[in-house]
Order: structure tokens, then sequence, then C-alpha cells
């Protein structure tokens, strides 16, 4: 191929006249005679002609053959696609884009997900002695989040458990100005335990997301793990008994109807906790998944309904916290999910 003149620079100067080897321009136009084309612009010529007929075709076999769609694959796909677990319809927390940690069935799973990381100061404690849990929400710029939305009456809630689903715990941290979250803490027995930072961050641009993030503390000591208590769908706790009805289903939002009565069997003067009638919490047994179960706003007669999806087959724990006479109890149950 013939080799391409230099390109413009800065020491050349470009005219509109074509320079030919033989004679100047300017003579062969005085004498009117007839003006030739030097070989390297011809050459120059050519080479633009033969790059234009190749944008040319190239753009005609694309019209012929248009590439196939692209696949949307991970993360992308899941969100353009399916934003709930199965069978919990659409749902939002005050408000919020409601976004799961782990393997999109349970939450709390990860110590990181949907782009903040929860970020203790420390995980060790003596059982059986009060001590203090201190942490920090960090964005995905390592920055401390200090902003949350309010969800069930507090901008954070904190569950606690061993991995024996035994000492539950729900707690409230207070959050100081640089975004650090305390809340007094004591781990009762040795082994390995489970803290679940439940809340919903607000980002500079005011998007909301609501997130369960999780991390393990520890209590040193002799392990010796509790067996689950039997399968029952009803539990006493102070002298109150607490029984729902029900049955959780793999992959459907399944309504649990709890009644609390005292004593003679007459419903209990339940009052507001956490902006209803009951809080439930729900754990699965083995990876310790954090269920989402969402309360109807108002009750059924002396019932408070929640609504729970098993994200597969196993055996889960449910906590139901509630309020009588300005004292919050916790009635505890161990159900199969065939």
């Amino acid at each position: 191929m013939p080799e391409s003149p230099p390109l413009a620079g800065p020491d050349t100067t470009v005219t509109d006249a074509p320079v030919t080897d033989d004679a100047p321009v300017a003579g062969a136009r005085a004498a009117g005679g007839p003006v030739e084309v030097d070989r390297s612009t011809l050459r120059l010529a050519l080479v633009v002609g033969g790059l234009v007929l190749a944008v040319l075709l190239g753009f005609g076999l694309g019209r012929l053959n248009p590439p196939p769609n692209p696949t949307r694959t991970g993360a992308a796909a899941v969100a353009a696609e399916h934003s709930h677990a199965p069978g919990t319809g659409a749902h939002s927390h005050g408000g919020a884009t409601v976004t799961q940690g782990g393997d999109a069935d349970a939450a709390g799973l990860s110590i990181s997900s949907a782009g903040y990381t929860l970020a203790p100061s420390g995980v060790e404690f003596t059982p059986g002695r009060a001590g203090e849990l201190r942490f920090q929400i960090k964005d995905e710029r390592r920055r401390a989040v200090t902003r949350f939305a309010v969800v069930h009456d507090k901008p954070m809630h904190l569950i606690v458990v061993r991995r024996d689903l035994t000492g539950y715990q729900h707690l409230h941290p207070t959050m100081a100005a640089d975004g650090t979250w305390s809340v007094p803490l004591t781990l009762a027995e040795p082994g390995a335990w489970r803290a679940y930072a439940d809340f919903t961050a607000v980002a500079d641009d005011g998007r909301q997301t609501a997130v369960t993030l999780g991390a393990d503390l520890a209590a040193p000591g002799g392990y010796a793990p509790r067996p689950l208590p039997a399968p029952a769908t009803s539990a006493t706790v102070d002298g109150f008994t607490v029984g729902y009805a029900g049955t959780p289903t793999v992959g459907q939002s399944v309504p649990l109807r709890f009644r609390v009565t005292g004593s003679g069997g007459a419903a209990a003067p339940l009052q507001p906790y956490l902006g209803a009638y009951g809080h439930l919490v729900a754990l699965r047994e083995g990876d310790l998944g954090y269920l989402h179960v969402h309360p109807e706003p108002v009750r059924d007669g002396d019932a408070v309904t929640f609504w729970l999806t098993a994200p597969g087959p196993g055996r889960y724990r449910m906590f139901l916290d509630f309020q009588v006479g300005g004292v919050v109890r916790t009635a505890a149950f161990t159900v199969t999910v065939a």
C-alpha cells in the first residue's frame, strides 16, 4: 500500500492549492494553464476513500446481521426481574426499598450488603458480665452513616442470639454524632453468638434502603449447645399463654395469627410496642438466616397477624415480643416447615 503523507503538525502550513513537482502553482495560474495534482495528494485521496468505503461496508453488514440481545446475569438481572423473595409480594419499610442481604431468601447472613457494612469495634465478651457493644454502619466509601429512617418507632433494631437460638435479645442502641452506635450487652453463657443490625439507611440523595447485616460475637468458654424445643403452637411466659394459628409454607406468604390470653383465657390487654401490637422475628436453624416478617397494621379482633414466608424446608425459631402493663415479654416457638 502506498505510504500516507504525514499529518499536519504545528509547523505545517495547510493551503488550499495543491503543489506540483515541476512548477509553482502561482506560475501555472498566472499562465492560465491547467493545475496538476501531485502524487502525494492523490495517494491521500485514495486512502481516505478506502476508509470511507470500509466504514460503509461494516455498517451494512451490521444492519444485515445484528448482534443478539445481551443476557442479563447476576444481581442486575435479579433486580430487574424480581425484587422480592417469592410469595412476599411488593412491600416496603417506611417507604424504603427492601434489600435483603445474604442468599436472597434470608437476611443477616453477611456483614456487608447493598453497599453497607457492619463494623463492630469489638466482638468478644466475658460470659455473664455486663459489657457494651459499639459499632458503626459504613457506606461503600467507608464513611460512617449518620442518617437513618425511623422504622417501627426506632432507627436501629439490634437482635442478639446464641447459635443454638437461645438467649434471644431485642435491643435498641443509641447513636453518637460520629455515627457510632452503642448499647449495653450481656452474653449470659459461653458460645458463639450472632448480632443482627436491622435498619434503614438514608443516602446523600435521600434514597432509603432497608438492610439487615449480621456479625458474629464470641463469649469464650465451654459451649454446650441446647437442642431446640419440640415444635408447638403455644407457649407460656409470665402467666400469659401465647398461641398462633397458621402453617408456614415454602415460597408462600402465609398469615400467622397470634393471640395472647391471661388467667381464665381472657384476651390480654395488649399495648402497642414498636408501632404495633407485637413484633415478630424468625430465625432459621443452621445458618441463622433472618426472615423479614411483616405485621398487619390493624388487629383482627384480639389477634395480631403477621405474614411469614419460609424460604425452604427446615426448622425455624420464632420470637414474638408483646407488651402488657408496660412490660415487654417474649414468647418463643419452634416450627418445622416440610
